[in-house]
């Protein structure tokens, strides 16, 4: 099939660019995940959103020069694509290159989520704990006095 629109890899580059910055960010917000730096990451948060929004622009402008040039307008159509005459030499090379740089921050984004959830557990764990503590008397009585733990001892006169 000859291509009659953009060439599916003119992406290709920004596309790898993105998704190596992508990992980048999610290693730091790795290393602040490890670390129980919590405050700094909603700085990585923005920044993931952004870098994600790009690869999406990205990919969406390649699905469309796939469909121009008469190919499925997904992944499968890079591959039949990158496999064509009409493709260059170095699009498989590129291709090859995003969808390693994908998986790897793929990978990253995997052990984040599994670092967040540990986090979550512990919270969690520590709330129960709280809260189980609401159920036992008040540590101070109306009075002003503590009330939890003292017991009550009743005086025998006799």
């Amino acid at each position: 099939m000859q291509s009659t629109g953009k060439d599916p890899a003119a992406t290709l580059n920004d596309e790898i660019a993105a998704a190596s910055e992508l990992a980048d960010v999610l290693t730091r917000e790795q290393a602040l995940l490890v670390d129980a730096d919590i405050e700094a990451l909603p700085a990585l948060t923005e920044a993931k959103a952004k870098l994600i929004a790009r690869i999406a622009v990205l990919a969406n402008t390649r699905y469309q020069a796939l469909a121009a040039a008469g190919f499925a307008d997904e992944e499968s159509g890079m591959k039949a694509w990158v496999g064509s005459p009409s493709a260059p030499a170095a699009a498989g090379a590129s291709w090859n290159a995003l969808l390693k740089a994908a998986e790897s921050a793929k990978e990253l984004n995997r052990v984040n989520g599994l670092l967040i959830g540990k986090h979550i557990s512990r919270n969690q764990t520590t709330i129960n704990v709280l809260n189980s503590n609401r159920q036992a008397p008040a540590l101070y009585g109306p009075n002003g006095q503590t009330s939890a733990g003292t017991g009550s001892r009743g005086l025998v006169i006799g």
